[in-house]
């Protein structure tokens, strides 16, 4: 029996519908396959071509910049990243500028074919499809030439482009999305960097003091360095920012900079939060955990108060610091890590060993490089500077601007500063809430309880020199500033403001100063 023309094409579409449809299995097997785009276009040019009998496939996406069309697959050769079509621009820009399919039933016949790639067959038919993403615009174009030039059949096999255009778009709309959150992120990260530094860094250290200035310089030779780092002080001087500044400051600032208090914790729970333990190491161990030393790996960890830890947790930590080695809690696999070391106490680690309390091995480790931080009463003259500091800081927290007056900066000049910096910040905060009008004046100091520790014991403290004839001085701020340079003796305090004592003593009573005594 013989085959009627009309049969023999329906019997060449059902065989063409039975490959495409293998095809478009085997093209989303591809797309699902991995989340490199550029593997996965590839990939589909190639199903295009091994199962569909669609040769030499090309896939342009849209610069989300310029607006072109970038080459992005491209079965047949090499992927040119120099290959662009402009919108408009041969019949790729027509696709996307128009939005719908282009059938060509012989490309020789086309003049806008431009041939930038020359492997199309120009006497066969050509395909191009749109590729939707999200928006009415399209995002790319996917084309092909069919391997044999029926015409009866292209209509069909557009029909198969685009329902492969539409599984491509969802791996590019994917794609586009991915991008978009790692360049977000990367955004924020950079950000985020940018703000540490700023926040520790050197210009956000104050102090002119001599021996201030001797830390500065200790700091910006050692951050070059991977020594260790031994910071000695008082409690409140400042110990972390001085960690901080060295780590963001050094070649590790890129990487983690992990920290730890510990006389927080006691010796089992200080092992196991610095080396980690393993899934059942202990009751409560329900998975393996990495300890500080792993996440500092290639970074600085910063271990606050090591004056405090036991002498049995001494000997562990010091292998850490000799060799870089140490094992989770309930393991026995030797981990090694590169972790930079900067260690901070306010004890007297040299009366310690002495007495047998910490160990002289592990005291040379980390005593490589001190970092001796001055108390604040040994640096008076930065009071000033970080009193103006604090109070914009704390103005930014509360929401409005802060200003401290001279007679406020005087009386902070005369206490002693038992807490050092913490405590001028808690005595700035304190006497911020007290003020109403945003001005941190003497009186909003006294109402912290300041003037009740004065320097020198119960012995007036020098007065800084001031300018009684400086018109940014009011009556009260003048009165007070005599009072300050004449020790509080009424009669030489009217001499300096050109008085008479009772003149003096009459403005002391309306202007409701309080007379120190001494």
């Amino acid at each position: 029996m013989t085959l009627t023309s009309d049969q023999l094409s329906s019997s060449a579409r059902l065989q063409l519908i039975e490959t495409q449809f293998q095809a478009l299995y085997r093209a989303s097997q591809v797309l699902n396959s991995s989340h490199n785009l550029q593997e996965t276009l590839q990939g589909v040019l190639e199903v295009l071509h091994d199962y569909a009998g669609m040769r030499t496939g090309m896939v342009t996406l849209r610069d989300p910049g310029s607006g072109e069309q970038l080459l992005s697959a491209v079965h047949g050769a090499e992927r040119n990243e120099d290959v662009r079509y402009r919108p408009g621009e041969g019949i790729v820009g027509h696709i996307l500028d128009g939005g719908r399919t282009v059938v060509i039933p012989r490309l020789a016949d086309e003049p806008r074919f431009l041939d930038r790639l020359r492997l199309y067959d120009a006497r066969l038919p050509f395909i191009g499809v749109p590729i939707r993403s999200i928006g009415p615009q399209p995002v790319g174009v996917l084309a092909a030439q069919p391997e044999t030039g029926e015409p009866e059949l292209l209509g069909e096999r557009a029909r198969f482009m685009e329902m492969v255009a539409n599984l491509v778009a969802q791996s590019v709309r994917l794609a586009l999305q991915v991008e978009r959150e790692r360049r977000d992120l990367t955004d924020e990260r950079d950000r985020l960097r940018r703000e540490v530094r700023a926040s520790y860094g050197f210009n956000n250290v104050i102090g002119h003091a001599a021996v201030m200035r001797r830390v500065f310089e200790q700091v910006r030779q050692v951050a070059k360095w991977n020594t260790t780092v031994l910071i000695r002080g008082e409690s409140g001087t400042g110990k972390e920012l001085i960690a901080n500044a060295i780590h963001y400051n050094s070649p590790r600032a890129n990487a983690t900079f992990v920290k730890l208090n510990c006389a927080a914790l006691p010796d089992n729970l200080l092992e196991s939060e610095l080396f980690g333990h393993e899934k059942g190491a202990f009751t409560g161990a329900v998975n393996q955990r990495k300890g500080r030393f792993e996440q500092a790996d290639g970074g600085t960890i910063f271990l606050d108060e090591i004056g405090e830890i036991s002498p049995t947790f001494q000997a562990k930590l010091l292998r850490v610091l000799q060799e870089g080695e140490f094992e989770r809690v309930g393991g026995n696999r030797t981990l090694k890590v590169d972790v930079r070391i900067i260690a901070a106490t306010n004890r007297d680690l040299e009366a310690a060993v002495d007495k047998g309390e910490f160990r002289e091995d592990l005291y040379y480790r980390l005593n490589v490089m001190p970092i001796q931080l001055p108390p604040l009463r040994e640096r008076a003259e930065d009071i000033p500077d970080l009193a103006r500091f604090i109070a914009a800081k704390i103005g930014k927290q509360q929401g409005r601007e802060l200003t401290i007056t001279d007679s406020a900066v005087r009386l902070l000049m005369r206490h002693s500063w038992p807490g050092n910096v913490r405590e001028l910040e808690n005595t700035l905060e304190r006497a911020a809430i007290m003020s109403e009008d945003g001005t941190i004046d003497r009186d909003a100091m006294v109402l912290t309880g300041l003037e009740d520790n004065v320097v020198g014991e119960g012995k007036p403290a020098q007065a800084p020199s001031v300018d009684l004839d400086d018109p940014e001085l009011d009556e009260r701020e003048r009165v007070i500033a005599a009072l300050e340079m004449a020790g509080w003796v009424q009669a030489k305090a009217a001499r300096l403001l050109n008085m008479t004592p009772r003149q003096i003593a009459y403005r002391i009573q309306t202007l409701n100063i309080r007379v120190r005594q001494f």
